[in-house]
């Protein structure tokens, strides 16, 4: 298939933006599904030494702009089991 190898990429310069943006979004894709796995409250890897990884957040801010809530102020919105 024209394109696939070097010889023809070459010759087909058009194709390597098509390369470039696809590449830089699997590597994305990628990247975020990787700081999900590792990064999320919801994901434990380990349920031996952490049984109850959201008990971390409880006095956090877990979003990443929240105008109308201050956990220091009015205390952690997560439920207590």
């Amino acid at each position: 298939m024209q394109g696939l190898s070097l010889q023809s990429l070459k010759k087909h310069k058009a194709l390597i933006p098509l390369y470039v943006c696809t590449a830089l979004g699997c590597g994305g894709a990628v990247f975020y599904l990787a700081r999900l796995a590792l990064r999320s409250p919801d994901v434990s890897w380990n349920k031996k030494t952490n049984p109850e990884p959201w008990e971390e957040y409880r006095n956090k801010q877990y979003k990443f702009y929240s105008p109308n809530i201050d956990p220091a102020k009015e205390g952690s919105p997560a439920p207590k089991f």
